[in-house]
């Protein structure tokens, strides 16, 4: 159990990043960082000045300690990280003029997919103002799966925010699986973020933004964000209001890797912090523009001053 009370405790995957600015299969180094969906929420609410706490389960290969330093290095708490045999799971990632983008995942078996209810301290989670998790983390195996929804089921039973994003990608996991996730904590939930294409319009089987919005209304979840690339922009929907905030472009983009991951952060921070969901959707767009102007899924993501600074020109 941790001293300090937590604004947000996320759980899910740590991965190595291995970028290039150059194809793939013509390259012959890469910059190393870490990604990882829920991870780079996490970070991005940490850069702006939140608590935050992460659980996962690290392989003990040669990027253990890397990634334990460097999470500790940005204020993570990592108390409830633990190690296994096994190894981490890595990710390819290339952005160029030529082919755009390339992403290659390589995350089976690892040792992320080891951890298991034995795992979770109860009183960890109680000492935390939100917590929040992902279908990406609810596809790395069947007891990871059950992590989630027990931490869910806890969560809520402490009267803790809790937020989730389906991010859904066909690549990785079925309509069906994803529909199953969802449906495993789809009572415990206060807040549920979405993206328009997959998640509304592939997983949810929603072509209308206020149709979409006041059907998880209906179903008790308070606060729905949908973020829109077809209309450039984000959509909140909370207590019987939905408003539009413009997608900011404060650069150019270079690459979108978790950049909706960022935004994540960017409102939960906020939002435990006393903004408004409105306001909150307001400061997380700074934070997903300014991420998707460099290249990597965490690297990119901007620190508080950069925020803050941008938000009070809106």
């Amino acid at each position: 159990m941790v001293s300090e009370k937590l604004d947000i405790v996320a759980l899910g995957e740590g991965l190595i990043e291995l970028s290039s600015e150059i194809s793939l299969s013509r390259s012959e180094t890469f910059n190393k960082y870490y990604g990882g969906d829920s991870l780079a929420t996490a970070i991005a609410a940490k850069r702006l000045g939140s608590k935050v706490g992460y659980i996962t389960k690290l392989g003990n290969d040669y990027f253990k300690e890397y990634l334990l330093n460097s999470w500790e290095n940005e204020g993570l708490n990592i108390s409830q990280v633990s190690c296994s045999d096994g190894y981490n799971g890595l990710y390819l990632l290339a952005r160029t003029n030529e082919t755009g983008k390339e992403f290659s995942y390589y995350r089976k078996k690892t040792a992320a997919t080891k951890l298991s209810v034995d795992d979770i301290d109860e009183e960890y989670i109680k000492n935390a103002k939100c917590f929040y998790s992902t279908g990406i983390t609810q596809s790395l195996s069947l007891s990871v799966r059950e992590v989630v929804k027990k931490s869910f089921d806890l969560a809520k039973l402490n009267g803790l925010i809790t937020a989730y994003d389906p991010n859904f990608s066909p690549l990785i996991v079925s309509v069906e699986e994803a529909r199953e996730f969802f449906d495993d904590i789809s009572q415990n939930l206060d807040i549920l973020f979405m993206n328009d294409n997959n998640d509304m319009v592939t997983l949810f089987d929603f072509e209308s933004i206020e149709k979409c919005i006041k059907h998880f209304w209906d179903m008790g979840i308070q606060t729905v964000i949908i973020k829109s690339t077809q209309n450039r922009g984000y959509y909140t929907g909370y207590a019987g209001d939905i408003s539009f905030s413009k997608m900011l472009n404060l650069n150019e983009i270079v690459d979108t890797t978790s950049c909706g991951d960022a935004f994540n952060g960017g409102f939960l921070h906020a939002l435990t912090s006393g903004f408004t969901a409105v306001k909150a959707t307001q400061l997380a767009s700074v934070v997903a523009s300014v991420q998707a102007g460099g290249m990597g899924a965490i690297k990119s993501i901007p620190y508080k001053e950069e925020v803050y600074s941008e938000f009070e020109k809106i």
